[in-house]
């Protein structure tokens, strides 16, 4: 893996996991379930950092018949 896509990954993850701790952290302490435009936020940087990932391969994944 190249450093710049080391690095880039290496920044979504900090990104992710610092979102996640602090939804975490509202659950721990507030009770509360986090609202549905964090979690999609969240899980729209994995989705990026898988992108960035699967770009990385090269690979394609098997499409299963139907």
């Amino acid at each position: 893996m190249s450093q710049s896509k080391r690095e880039q990954v290496v920044s979504h993850l900090r990104y992710i996991r610092q979102e996640l701790r602090e939804l975490h952290q509202g659950v721990v302490d507030e009770g509360m379930l986090p609202e549905a435009g964090e979690v999609r936020g969240v899980m729209a940087q994995m989705e990026a950092l898988y992108e960035l990932l699967e770009g990385k391969s090269g690979k394609k994944p098997k499409q299963e018949p139907s």
